[in-house]
């Protein structure tokens, strides 16, 4: 009797695992044959889904016997649909082709458009280099940071975030090693982060209501006008569709912070809606036992909704509004708490207020012409109080647009005008000159996207700009595409770009705008750049198909002419001066993706020499790490788990005291295990517990008054986040 069962027990496994069957297909583009890299299948009716690695091979396991029908799906091209009977007559890998999409098939084109060029193409085929952080990145690092997008881009190549404000965290974004204050960042394509709101942005951005972040390095003024001469940043925001979306996110932190956030959307027949609403706080947290705060305290409440409406097939309009409200202080850990004295009665506290609405009409003429017209206004209003001083003010910002655009068959073309203006009003809060101004920019642009050949695509564009106080730009730019083969291609692009001078730079930024006297528009001119960037992709299958490969080589160079430099005074007071030069950044950037089954490994190095030309004096830009790696591991099994790990270098930085900053590493580890409507995260931050305290100390004088040394490393040290996320 024992043997009998034994043997069922044999029986039944073997049929089992023969019941268990392996398909595997290659996707390709059905025009082109081009191998085509994260498109999808899926088992419809069962969770079993996978990707297509760099080689285009995508693998399906566990499918059972018996009819099934796979879905395979690529943006910016058709679904498809087959019906196969398993187990397969054959065990040979498939030729599926996909078919480009077009305004006629039915495909919301606007959810995969790279909007940060004004393009209607693919990613593959433009000649611009975008990077682009996808639905599934932003997921995987909501689980690490869910109250802002500091991490998310701090973790690219080339990208860093520096820290402003020793005690509050205030933070920039830097490309390629150049000031935050020349990156422009946009939310579907509207400027609203600049001048004075660009201050505290990162930290109030959070990534759980966007689609997609496009990120275009070097100089990018041709596209939006002034203020992109490191890169762009477009944020793009998730649109209804036709299947309800509710999403939340609840997260909590052992440094005793708190996330809580909720996603709807959901399309109608002629109407359909966004709403993100989100509560982020922050508690005074000391792991370096100071009695200053390396996070400090905070409370965040966030609302977005969004109307769109569906005229007609060809016509849509929507309307949206941000608003935030928060409060941040942050300082001496026993003032915060409420057992401040005359010892200990440091603080720095920030009140902001945002508020902006967007509109946007868009209008097809025919499957090839579109026209679109939209506008934003927005008000700032942010207070910065010390002790014995305050600096507040308010920004008022609008931007409108009108556009055509037309898809042929060869030829792209893009053109338009839009008027931007930019009004800040400080208040009188002392007998200080105040640093108001009032800035208004019309500007007009022309782009072409040509496929010249059928490996040579060229991307052209002009802007012409005035600026009432600056004058006239022109603003050319050029990028080229050409692809060898299916495997090798390169890029080669430039431009030129500039930046209207105001007072709200990283510098200004540090000291809280203390002394820093107001620019004078009729001493100063504008800074100008011109810069180029060529970079080399390639793409393979390795030992026998079973390991995917890729590796994008980038080389890249800006030079701005005649910067501002913030300088101190003989009577204290600090003044933007232009003393003759120049500012360059040159370097490379190295990316390495190898994708083996569940595994997948990305691997970057970035090299950026920044140096500052001042008269016949050069010298190295502080805060700037020359060598930079990056290294991510993740192990996932599509819809049920994931685990990653993490580890980065930095190497060390030349400070604005004259003295260098050490190097270090950090690393981290997170795991996700998910079910079919919800899953829960783990992310265990800086496990290596670095911390620039660690390092010597962060300020000088007294306690009470202390002067902060810049800040290169983190504070926070090591922190564990956890929680729970449901999608309804």
């Amino acid at each position: 009797m024992k043997k009998l069962i034994v043997l069922s027990i044999a029986l039944f496994y073997t049929v089992a695992a023969k019941s268990q069957n392996i398909f595997k297909a290659v996707i390709k583009d059905g025009k082109t044959q081009e191998t085509l890299i994260g498109a999808t299948a899926t088992v419809q009716g069962l969770s079993i889904a996978a990707a297509s690695d760099t080689a285009g091979i995508i693998t399906l396991t566990k499918i059972p016997d018996g009819q099934q029908v796979i879905k395979f799906s690529y943006v910016g091209y058709q679904t498809r649909l087959d019906t196969l009977t398993f187990p397969l007559a054959q065990n040979n890998t498939l030729l599926i082709l996909l078919r480009a999409a077009g305004k006629g098939d039915g495909q919301e084109l606007e959810t995969v458009v790279i909007g940060a060029t004004r393009s209607s193409r693919t990613i593959a085929n433009i000649p611009t280099r975008v990077e682009v952080i996808t639905g599934d990145e932003l997921d995987e690092k909501a689980n690490m940071k869910p109250g802002d997008i500091r991490m998310m881009l701090a973790e690219s190549t080339g990208i860093q975030t520096q820290q402003t404000s020793a005690t509050s965290g205030n933070s920039s974004i830097r490309i390629q090693g150049l000031d935050g204050k020349y990156t422009q960042i946009i939310r579907d394509g509207f400027p609203l982060y600049s001048g004075f709101s660009g201050g505290l942005g990162l930290l109030q951005i959070a990534p759980l209501d966007l689609k997609q972040v496009e990120v275009i390095k070097g100089s990018s003024s041709t596209l939006y006008g002034g203020g992109a001469i490191a890169g762009l940043v477009n944020l793009v925001s998730k649109t209804p569709t036709d299947e309800r979306r509710l999403d939340f996110l609840l997260n909590g932190t052992s440094a005793l912070g708190l996330d809580a956030s909720g996603f709807y959307s959901q399309k109608f027949n002629k109407i359909g809606t966004t709403i993100y609403a989100a509560y982020n706080h922050g508690t005074a947290y000391d792991p370096a036992h100071i009695d200053l705060t390396a996070i400090p305290q905070f409370n965040r409440y966030t609302l977005n909704p969004k109307l769109y409406l569906y005229f007609n097939d060809r016509t849509t309009l929507n309307i949206g509004i941000n608003s935030m409200i928060e409060n941040r202080i942050g300082g001496d850990l026993h003032y915060i708490e409420g057992n401040g004295n005359a010892a200990h009665s440091y603080f720095e506290e920030n009140k902001t207020g945002r508020y902006s609405a967007q509109t946007q009409l868009d209008h097809s003429f025919n499957t090839r012409e579109k026209f679109t017209v939209k506008s934003s206004l927005s008000y700032f209003d942010r207070s910065i109080n010390l002790p014995g001083y305050r600096f507040s003010g308010v920004q008022v910002s609008s931007y409108s647009e009108a556009n055509y655009a037309y898809t042929g068959k060869k030829m792209d073309w893009v053109t338009g005008i839009n008027y931007l203006t930019e009004k800040f009003n400080e208040d009188k809060n002392s007998s200080f000159p105040l640093r108001s101004y009032n800035y208004n920019t019309l500007g007009g642009f022309v782009q072409n996207t040509w496929d010249a050949t059928d490996q040579l695509t060229v991307e052209s564009g002009i802007r012409g700009d005035y600026h009432n106080q600056y004058g006239f730009f022109f603003l050319p730019r050029v990028s080229g595409l050409y692809k060898f083969n299916s495997h090798f291609s390169m890029r080669l692009g430039g431009g030129l770009g500039y930046k209207a001078p105001n007072v709200f730079t990283e510098d200004a930024e540090r000291i809280q705008f203390r002394n820093v006297l107001p620019i004078d528009a009729a001493e100063t001119k504008a800074e100008r750049s011109y810069g180029a960037n060529y970079d080399v992709n390639y793409r393979t299958g390795l030992f026998d198909e079973q390991v995917s490969f890729s590796i994008n080589q980038l080389f890249f160079y800006t030079r701005i002419d005649n910067p501002i430099l913030l300088t101190q005074l003989a009577n204290g007071n600090l003044q933007y001066l232009q003393p003759g030069g120049d500012l360059n950044t040159k370097g490379m950037e190295t990316n390495v993706k190898l994708t083996y089954r569940n595994f997948k490994l990305f691997l970057g190095y970035t090299q950026a020499d920044v140096s500052q030309h001042t008269g016949n004096t050069i010298s190295t830009y502080p805060l700037v790490s020359k060598h930079r790696l990056n290294n991510v591991l993740v192990y996932e099994v599509e819809g049920k788990f994931k685990i990653g790990a993490e580890a980065y270098y930095f190497g060390p930085q030349r400070l604005n005291d004259g003295t260098v900053g050490r190097a270090y590493w950090t690393a981290g580890l997170m795991a996700e295990k998910t079910w079919q409507r919800f899953s829960l995260f783990v992310n265990f931050e800086n496990l290596t517990d670095t911390r620039q305290t660690k390092f010597g100390p962060i300020y000088s004088g007294d306690i009470t008054n202390p002067v902060f040394k810049d800040i290169y490393a983190p504070l926070d040290g090591f922190v564990v986040n956890g929680g729970v996320k449901f999608k309804l």
